[in-house]
């Protein structure tokens, strides 16, 4: 393979503004980082449902939805469930979107289940339940953005889109710019760089964009990469730098313990098990702090997870 090479360790320059030829300014050519990348996913990939032929679109959609900020063993009995429950799109349409809430179970970040409802019924509104190949229609689906429309018609229609999750964006910045870490964010020239790195044809490009996914969350993960083990080591930018320390704005942390996000889900499971209306005393009963405990009720309603009742009592949303 040929190595990566610049003017000096770790410089290797992203990709120019909109306009340029973004390939061409690479110091390397692409495709000599996607045979590697590609040969190792093929002799490594986990074994996971949604990569099944059986699995179609649908079951893409609903995988990409549920792994948003949640790890792969997580997922696993949800999405299980989910699909031998609704296994088409117009089947969950068909339910109440507190049922999509209820069924989301501890996942967290619950607003991703109205989300994929809303998806739902749009697909059997607009797409006679068949979820849509087109890029274009993709995205135009409520709650889907960049990332997920791109990762749906990659991974279950195999079209050529750069495919940018954080563990991408990851493999990328290591591998190509030689930083530790991406931006917090998703910038431009990261995207110029996706599509700079993006093969030329259909089916490499899908493979390529499973391949480098499973390569950041396998090998090339955020606090422990295991280089040894990396297809792509030899020339990966970051290490012939020496592995320099992160100097960007600092990495944003995961907190749970006492916040917020931690009273919603407390409150939310106390309506997920309920067989109908749950009164304000039986909320109250799950957080001492009655100033953070209001305004997390106040969040889920506003987020549409909740519906208040006439008498003070709760629900899941029915419509």
């Amino acid at each position: 393979m040929t190595a990566i090479t610049a003017s000096s360790p770790g410089s290797v320059p992203v990709p120019p503004a909109a306009g340029g030829s973004a390939a061409a300014d690479l110091p390397f050519a692409p495709d000599t980082l996607h045979a590697p990348v590609i040969d190792w996913f093929e002799d490594n990939a986990r074994d996971l449902p949604w990569r099944h032929p059986e699995a179609g679109p649908w079951g893409v959609m609903v995988s990409e939805f549920m792994l948003q900020q949640t790890p792969v063993a997580r997922v696993l009995p949800v999405y299980e469930q989910w699909l031998a429950r609704w296994p088409r799109p117009a089947d969950l349409a068909a339910e109440a979107p507190g049922e999509a809430v209820r069924a989301w179970g501890r996942l967290g970040y619950p607003r991703r289940a109205l989300r994929l409802h809303g998806a739902a019924v749009a697909i059997t509104e607009r797409h006679g339940g068949d979820v849509p190949r087109d890029h274009a229609q993709l995205l135009a689906l409520p709650g889907i953005g960049e990332y997920t429309a791109a990762a749906v018609a990659s991974f279950a229609y195999g079209q050529r889109h750069p495919v940018l999750d954080t563990n991408v964006r990851r493999v990328f910045a290591r591998a190509v710019t030689g930083t530790e870490y991406p931006p917090n964010a998703t910038t431009a020239a990261e995207r110029r760089l996706a599509r700079a790195l993006l093969p030329g044809d259909e089916p490499t490009a899908a493979a390529w964009a499973a391949a480098s996914m499973e390569l950041g969350a396998l090998v090339c993960t955020a606090k422990s990469p295991a280089c040894p083990r990396c297809p792509i080591a030899a020339s990966c930018a970051w290490r012939l730098a020496g592995k320099p320390e992160h100097q960007g704005p600092p990495r944003r942390g995961q907190t749970y313990a006492g916040t917020d996000r931690q009273v919603r889900g407390k409150l939310l499971a106390v309506l997920r098990e309920a067989v109908g209306p749950v009164p304000q005393a039986a909320l109250d009963a799950v957080w001492d702090e009655p100033v953070q405990r209001a305004r997390a009720l106040d969040g889920l309603v506003a987020d549409g997870l909740v519906e208040p009742l006439d008498g003070g009592a709760y629900r899941l949303p029915l419509t």
